[in-house]
């Protein structure tokens, strides 16, 4: 079974370098954890997404295959 990962990214990556954020997740999990309107700085609402994008910018996770 094909396992992937999902890597937060910064538009300032020179600053901020893409990370792995979870790991071993099915497509669907991955799926699902990037439709989620928290794993973007343009679409969070929640205090630590808006934190997150004060301090370091735009912001987006994406998943990719392991």
């Amino acid at each position: 079974m094909e396992r992937y990962k999902i890597r937060r990214t910064y538009f300032n990556f020179e600053r901020f370098p893409t990370r792995t954020i979870k790991s071993g997740l099915t497509l669907e999990e991955a799926k699902a954890h990037c439709s989620d309107p928290e794993t973007s700085s343009r679409t969070c609402t929640k205090a630590e997404g808006k934190r997150r994008t004060k301090e370091r910018g735009m912001w987006f996770d994406a998943f990719e295959r392991e």
